[in-house]
């Protein structure tokens, strides 16, 4: 109506949270990303080549064709007041000098393992412990397959009970967005004991 005094109500706009999933080469955080994230994801995959021979090492997971380079994008709303923006860091070891970067304002991680190569998740537990940065475990089960319970996976990997250590599957976005919202809880928990003490 025109010369209406009315005016639109002000909404504030939800807080954003930057989360990084992170994890040794090939534990599926390229398909993590991609299958939670409500936006097309922004992936930096290339092709593995002769190159890597010898420096990727690619035991247990023969299949694997493509590799992230720099980082995967995506995007999830948890809810009206909360958009969690994911950065997936690159698996090999040549990439790691990237993570320092990529942490850089992060709130929380999801270090994603594969139990079939258990060896390859300890870089980046010991990456978060260091920085203080609060973290899950997320145990991607490649075809739909656990053979370990969570209580199994955090007494291998020797992490504090404190550390929420989720079962999932990084090819479905319910089981994502669970793991997810495990550490948006550990976030908050942490921030109030934080300020409490």
């Amino acid at each position: 109506m025109a010369g209406s005094d009315r005016t639109a109500p002000v909404v504030a706009p939800p807080d954003t949270v930057k989360i990084l999933v992170a994890g040794g080469f090939g534990v599926g955080k390229t398909t993590m990303v991609g299958s939670v994230s409500e936006i097309v994801p922004l992936r930096t995959e290339e092709l593995l080549t002769s190159a890597g021979l010898g420096v990727d090492d690619l035991e247990g997971i023969e299949e694997k064709r493509v590799t992230t380079v720099a980082l995967d994008f995506g995007r999830i709303t948890i809810s009206e007041e909360l958009v969690l923006y994911l950065f997936g860091t690159p698996g090999q070891q040549r990439f790691w000098f990237m993570w320092n970067d990529l942490a850089i304002g992060a709130l929380g991680a999801v270090v994603l393992i594969d139990v079939r190569r258990p060896d390859t998740s300890f870089a980046a537990i010991d990456f978060f412990e260091r920085r203080r940065i609060p973290f899950v475990v997320g145990v991607n089960g490649f075809h739909g397959k656990h053979p370990y319970g969570a209580e199994e996976v955090r007494e291998s990997l020797a992490l504090p009970k404190d550390v929420p250590v989720l079962l999932c599957d990084a090819r479905e976005r319910g089981s994502c967005r669970d793991v997810l919202i495990a550490l948006v809880d550990r976030v908050i928990a942490e921030s109030a004991r934080s300020e409490a003490g």
